[in-house]
């Protein structure tokens, strides 16, 4: 039977307990390796979080990384420092930055959490903490931290690892996953609440023994909001894919699908904007100018292209169970873009793209399906038009910052009232 997460929607307390959760702001604090200027991935989410539940009136601080990713783009600095962002007080630790092999993925994590290990002891301590994964070994200093200074804290995965990390062929060596699920319990056990994206998460968890009531699923918000309305060019057909392009998108193998097909002809163009570890895998599949590869953008050109756009692809190619949900699924939709969805048929973003009728999915183990199912949408004007008002409705119901933030409120609020346990 599935176990699914219960969909979190207020606090569930003594009614002392809910007086004190529910009057005042809070400190929060916010561990995370992926903040703003960083233009993919978990950043724009946890800058919308940290903006957003300011706004509500908490005091939000932010323990992060020197912006790094998908690319060091931001200069390096090799002594922490602090600085302001949108009105939040921001600390940033030094990371040794590569992500080229495993060994160097390895060595910027472990060098991430040891920067957080030996800040702790100087940062204040919050009424609640929440720490992002990944950074993975970053949970360590998290839970050490928590527990020698009675904090209580949420634990917010975005990706469920090590199994990601075995997945992608990062993590192999038998020491090294042992230690990684010995990490792991001891962070499920240590967090007060954990936040999920999705039902397959849950499933997850609850299967490594964690308790089913300790664990939330707040879905992420759209963190980009449209500025215009789209106007989409259909003379070439253009098909958009963007964001963070790693080795679990397997986008590799749909550039060559869609370079190679005869059968589109010249009236279509897949572009690709962001960058990623895979990225000159993608380009090395390019032969002809079908195929448009334009690196990380700024917000204008990106604006541009999602208003250009006629389809949006979201790739997502893993073995074993699901450990990650991306992002741009919910802007896509968020934009009224149609998502043609290369995954596994069984993933919570082709039950999403179907429940919510925004698109159409191929599974992602098939990659030379992927152009004949482009013939096939392209000739169904009427089918685009219907899937791009459902994505777009589907989004303002279910993906928007103030639900989001809302949603997250409610439960800082219930975790911050565990705080009186002890106290």
């Amino acid at each position: 039977m599935a176990v699914r997460a219960r969909r979190f929607d207020g606090p569930r307390l003594s009614a002392t307990m809910h007086r004190a959760a529910a009057t005042g702001p809070l400190h929060i604090q916010l561990w995370t390796c992926y903040f703003d200027p960083e233009p993919t991935g978990i950043a724009p989410v946890c800058t919308v979080w940290a903006d957003g539940l300011r706004a509500l009136g908490h005091f939000v601080e932010v323990i992060a990384a020197h912006p790094h990713y998908p690319e060091p783009r931001w200069g390096r600095r090799l002594l922490p420092y602090r600085e302001s962002l949108h009105g939040i007080p921001l600390t940033r630790l030094p990371i040794w930055i590569g992500r080229d092999t495993p060994r160097q993925r390895i060595r910027q994590e472990l060098t991430f959490a040891s920067a957080q290990l030996a800040a702790a002891p100087w940062l204040r301590r919050p009424d609640v903490l929440v720490a992002v994964s990944p950074s993975f070994p970053a949970l360590l200093p998290a839970v050490l931290n928590t527990r020698f200074r009675n904090i209580p804290w949420i634990l917010w995965l975005h990706d469920i690892l090590p199994d990601g990390a075995q997945s992608t062929g990062l993590v192999n060596g038998s020491t090294v996953l042992r230690l990684s699920r010995e990490l792991e319990r001891a962070a499920y056990r240590a967090a007060d609440r954990i936040v999920v994206l999705s039902d397959a998460f849950t499933q997850n968890l609850v299967s490594k023994g964690v308790e089913r009531d300790k664990i939330r699923l707040i879905d992420n918000p759209a963190t980009r909001t449209p500025r215009r309305a789209r106007t989409p060019e259909t003379d070439p057909t253009r098909i958009l894919s963007m964001g963070n392009i790693g080795l679990s998108q397997g986008l590799a193998s749909l550039v060559r699908a869609f370079d190679r097909s005869p059968e589109l002809g010249e009236d279509v163009r897949l572009v690709i904007t962001g960058h990623g570890v895979a990225a000159k895998d993608a380009r090395a599949e390019i032969v002809t100018p079908r195929v448009q590869m334009l690196g990380l953008v700024d917000d204008e050109r990106l604006e541009h292209e999602l208003t250009r756009a006629m389809l949006g692809l979201v790739s997502q190619r893993y073995e074993g169970d699901e450990f990650n949900i991306p992002s741009k699924l919910m802007n896509f939709m968020a934009y009224g873009l149609p998502v043609v969805a290369a995954v596994n048929p069984a993933s919570e973003v082709a039950r999403i793209v179907e429940r919510a009728g925004a698109g159409w999915v191929i599974d992602s183990s098939r990659p030379d399906e992927f152009p004949a199912k482009l013939i096939e949408v392209m000739r169904d004007r009427a089918g685009i038009e219907y899937r791009s008002a459902a994505s777009r409705t589907f989004a303002q119901r279910n993906f928007t910052q103030e639900r989001f933030v809302k949603r997250f409120d409610r439960l800082l609020r219930e975790v911050a009232a565990l705080g009186d346990r002890v106290c």
